[in-house]
């Protein structure tokens, strides 16, 4: 279908990425559950049946994860640029998604790809909320940065802000199913739980189990 997928993502260098799972996590271990999510949601992206698919980069990505890809670089400037300016240079429907939802699935856009694929859509927009309060989806039908740009990022309000941007627009908003970002262990922990005998959950129970044993450790020598 006429539809353009952007993955936004960050090269997963231990000290660079997901430093909020650190502690418990090494930075290298929190650096490699981030590399298994930003892979597993490419791996699903490379399933939808759209005309491109985009990885729009703050580093250099691995050669697997920029197969079947265009790699641009992301813009300078907050979330919020970054995120507009994406919008700014589709040439038609876009969809864009983050790297910090591995249990993201085809049936999680099912809706999306349903409605644009009919001769007249049901909606401009769709949106995925995070369980964060933020969006791990947007998609627009006639992508525009200053439907974003100003929008309060990393808040507990900024998918509803979000939503509410694209409905002052006159946009009619379709809601994705909401998800969890990986922005805590415990994220880590109940994301895995969601899609268990896949490579992020087996390197998710490895972590846990180095941070029981890192307790126990620092229990017998007090």
């Amino acid at each position: 279908m006429d539809l353009t997928v952007a993955v936004i993502a960050k090269e997963c260098l231990p000290g660079r990425v997901k430093t909020r799972l650190s502690p418990p996590l090494t930075p290298e271990r929190a650096a490699a559950l981030a590399q298994l999510s930003l892979s597993h949601t490419l791996e699903t992206v490379r399933l939808l049946p759209v005309r491109s698919w985009l990885l729009v980069m703050d580093g250099t990505p691995s050669a697997a994860d920029a197969e079947d890809f265009t790699v641009v670089p992301q813009s300078s400037g907050g979330l919020d640029e970054r995120l507009a300016a994406i919008c700014d240079a589709a040439a038609g429907p876009l969809l864009i998604v983050g790297m910090d939802t591995p249990q993201f699935s085809v049936e999680d856009v099912a809706p999306l790809l349903q409605d644009w694929s009919t001769p007249i859509a049901l909606h401009d927009a769709w949106m995925g909320p995070a369980t964060d309060g933020g969006f791990w989806a947007l998609a627009l039908r006639h992508p525009a940065g200053a439907l974003i740009r100003g929008v309060p990022m990393s808040t507990k309000t900024t998918g509803a802000s979000q939503l509410a941007r694209l409905t002052a627009a006159g946009l009619r908003v379709g809601i994705l199913p909401e998800l969890r970002d990986m922005d805590h262990f415990n994220d880590a922990l109940e994301i895995a739980a969601e899609i268990p005998g896949s490579g992020f959950a087996h390197a998710v129970d490895e972590a846990a189990l180095e941070v029981r044993r890192s307790a126990l450790t620092a229990g017998a020598t007090r």
